[in-house]
Order: C-alpha cells, then sequence, then structure tokens
C-alpha cells in the first residue's frame, strides 16, 4: 500500500517521536529502525527539506522532530517522501472516461482517498500508544551493567 520509502520515513519519524528529548545521530535511528543508513540518510534529508524535522552536525548533533509528534500527521510523513497517488483522471486516456472515471478507477481511487484521509487523521502521537522500538541505552549505563561486579 505505501512504498518501501515512506515505511522507512514512519520508522524513523516514530523513532524520534520515542526520543524527544534529544537529538538522534543517523547510526542510531539506522540501527533502532533497522533501515540501511545510506538510504535512510537520503530519506531524512527529505523529511528535513519538508521542514519536518531539524538536523544539527556536530558533537551532539542529529536529527529531531521540528514539531511535537502530536502536530505532524502520517499524510505529512508520506506526503514529503512518496506521495500518495490518487486517480485524477483514466490513466488509459480513454475518451470516454474523459468527464468521470471508469468503475474500476473510481473504485481505486475511493480507497487512496479512505488511505489519504486516514494518514491525516493519525498523528505521530497516536502511533507511541505502545513503545515501537527498545529503549536507546545511555552507553556509559550500558557498560557498566556488562562489567562483573566484584
Amino acid at each position: 500500500m505505501i512504498s518501501k520509502t515512506s515505511e522507512y520515513a514512519l520508522r524513523a519519524m516514530v523513532f524520534l517521536a520515542e526520543h524527544p528529548a534529544s537529538s538522534s545521530p543517523l547510526l542510531t535511528i539506522a540501527a533502532a529502525t533497522q533501515v540501511p543508513s545510506g538510504y535512510l540518510s537520503k530519506v531524512l534529508q527529505q523529511l528535513v527539506r519538508a521542514g519536518l524535522l531539524t538536523s544539527q552536525r556536530g558533537l551532539g548533533g542529529g536529527f529531531s522532530l521540528a514539531r511535537p509528534a502530536s502536530e505532524l500527521s502520517v499524510y505529512e510523513v508520506v506526503q514529503a517522501v512518496d506521495p500518495v497517488s490518487r486517480i485524477l483522471e483514466c490513466p488509459l486516456k480513454l475518451p470516454e472516461h474523459r468527464e468521470e472515471l471508469c468503475t474500476l478507477h473510481r473504485r481505486l481511487d475511493d480507497v487512496m482517498e479512505m488511505v489519504e484521509h486516514s494518514f491525516r487523521l493519525t498523528s505521530l502521537a497516536d502511533l507511541l500508544k505502545k513503545p515501537t522500538f527498545p529503549k536507546v541505552l545511555d552507553p556509559k549505563k550500558a557498560a557498566e551493567s556488562e562489567s562483573p561486579a566484584g
């Protein structure tokens, strides 16, 4: 129903919504969301250009949501990377379908309209009802928990 690019963008945005307190580096997002970092880099830049993410270079840098998760819709994320395709005219360019889509294409467009409507009504915050990704561990705390007590 949606492209892999849209899926990856949504995974990244949900991860960032789950970690709103700080910027997350590309490699952290890629590892947590199981998205190849090279591909994810391009997707995240599209989201930055669309104004959905902010990015900061350097130490402590990374990506973060540009607005609260409750103000970002699934629709905005998908539209930024691979827009929902609606059928506005006959794909076959048939003259008899110039004024009105045939039943098949009308039905397909109706489904896409429902998907679009659902995406518009769903915020990233709505997707946070249950944690999606494992908590990102503080490297220092992780090292402490791994060292033998003694």
